[in-house]
C-alpha cells in the first residue's frame, strides 16, 4: 500500500481549490448548480418555438423574470439566480450572460442579439460589479459589456455589431512585473438614455456617456461625452450637436422607415 506523502497532499487540496474556485465561478451553489446544469442540458439546445416556449416557463425556476422571457436555443447562463429579465426581454441564440457576483438587470423590451456578452465575473470581490439595463434596449450581434466596474444603462439604447463597452483596466505602471500581477482598476461606466453606438464602437472605463449621444462606427470613446453630442474618431472627439437644426438637417431629408416592432412596442 502505497502511503500518501506530503505532496500529494498539497496537490488534492489544490485540486479541491480550483474545484470549488469553478463551481463558485458557475453558480450561487451545488444544489442549485445541479439543477440548473440539469434544465440546461435538457432543454438549452432545443430549437424552434417549442424549445422558446419550454425555456421561458422551466428558466423562471433558475432566474428572475417578469413575465415569459423569449430565449433561444444554445443561451449560455452562468450564475443565473443573480439574473433578472423584465418583460418582453428577448435571448438570441449563442447569447452569454455571466452574472457573479453584482448580476445584471436587463429592462422590458430589451433584445441582445446573437453572441451578444454581458460579463461581471471577477475573483476581485469588487463592490460595484454588475451590469443594469433599461427598457426597449437592443444590442447588436457580438457586443460585448465587461461590468467588473458596474455598467450602467438607461433606456432606448441602440448598438451595432460588435461593440466594446469595458468597465475594467488593466494597471501596467511596474515594467518589471507582468501586467497580469499589477491588479485592475474598475471605475464604472454609465450611458444614458436614447444613446445610439455605431458599430465597432469601443467604450473605455470611467466614461459617462450622455442622454441623446450618437457614436459613429470605431469610435473609441475615452472620456465622458455631453448630452446630444454626435462624436467621431480615435480618441473620440465632439463634432456636431443633436440640437443645432444644420447637424442633423442631411439626416432628417432621408427616406425614414419603421417596423412593426417599433409599433408595438411604441408608448
Amino acid at each position: 500500500m502505497s502511503v500518501e506523502t506530503g505532496k500529494d497532499k498539497s496537490a488534492r487540496r489544490g485540486m479541491l481549490q480550483e474545484l470549488r474556485y469553478y463551481l463558485k465561478s458557475q453558480s450561487t451553489s451545488v444544489p442549485r448548480y445541479i439543477v440548473e446544469q440539469a434544465l440546461m442540458t435538457l432543454l438549452g439546445g432545443l430549437p424552434s418555438l417549442v424549445g422558446v416556449g419550454l425555456r421561458g416557463i422551466a428558466y423562471k425556476a433558475i432566474l428572475k423574470a417578469d413575465g415569459i422571457p423569449v430565449i433561444e436555443h444554445n443561451v449560455r447562463l452562468l450564475c443565473p439566480a443573480n439574473i433578472r429579465l423584465g418583460r418582453q426581454v428577448y435571448l438570441d441564440s449563442q447569447v452569454y450572460l455571466h452574472a457573479l457576483p453584482g448580476g445584471i438587470v436587463i429592462g422590458d423590451g430589451t433584445s441582445l442579439m446573437h453572441g451578444t456578452t454581458f460579463h461581471v465575473f471577477n475573483y476581485r470581490s469588487l463592490p460595484h460589479a454588475g451590469i443594469f439595463v433599461g427598457r426597449n434596449c437592443f444590442f447588436g450581434e457580438y457586443t460585448c459589456i465587461r461590468g467588473q466596474g458596474g455598467v450602467r444603462i438607461g433606456d432606448g439604447v441602440y448598438t451595432g455589431t460588435q461593440v466594446q463597452i469595458a468597465a475594467v483596466n488593466h494597471v501596467y505602471a511596474d515594467p518589471d512585473k507582468f501586467i497580469k500581477d499589477q491588479g485592475i482598476t474598475a471605475e464604472g461606466i454609465t450611458i444614458e438614455d436614447d444613446v445610439w453606438l455605431g458599430s465597432g464602437v469601443v467604450v473605455v472605463d470611467g466614461v459617462t456617456i450622455g442622454k441623446g449621444c450618437v457614436v459613429g462606427a470605431g469610435a473609441v470613446v475615452t472620456k465622458s461625452l455631453p448630452p446630444y453630442s454626435i462624436a467621431v474618431g480615435v480618441p473620440a472627439k465632439v463634432v456636431k450637436d443633436r440640437r443645432d437644426a444644420e447637424a442633423v438637417r442631411q439626416q432628417v431629408a432621408a427616406q425614414v422607415h419603421y417596423g412593426e416592432l417599433e409599433n408595438l412596442r411604441s408608448g
